[in-house]
């Protein structure tokens, strides 16, 4: 399996993504669209228009893995870029809330030191 170290940075594609691609169509968008390096160690996170599917692409050192989730019922609640942003960084915690239904805009972090990566 692959971790998500603190190094690890996590970018959330915000236009919605054809969940037919696969490894060599997600290496793309995140080469292209995101302009980003998929052999980065990064994760990337893409969903489907109705937000009720989500795969992530990620490096671990020696291949890709593609991950898919796919919702029996609800939406994710995906996050808003502004008007330029082709992505959106997030924090691992950001993900497993994400992932597990709970809407990012209504937490809030505390006010505490964090270095930024």
């Amino acid at each position: 399996m692959f971790g998500l170290g603190p190094a690890t940075r996590i970018y959330v594609g915000v236009e919605a993504v054809d969940m037919r691609k696969g490894f060599d169509g997600l290496y793309g968008l995140v080469r292209d669209q995101l302009a980003h390096d998929p052999l980065s160690g990064h994760l990337f996170l893409f969903s489907n228009r109705t937000r009720t599917r989500l795969k992530a692409l990620v490096w671990d050192g020696s291949g890709l893995w593609v991950c898919a989730k796919r919702l029996e019922k609800g939406r994710f609640h995906w996050p808003a870029p502004n008007a330029t942003q082709r992505s959106v960084a997030m924090r691992a915690e950001e993900l497993a809330m994400l992932v597990n239904g709970l809407d990012l805009k209504q937490t809030q972090p505390r006010k505490w030191y964090r270095r930024s990566a």
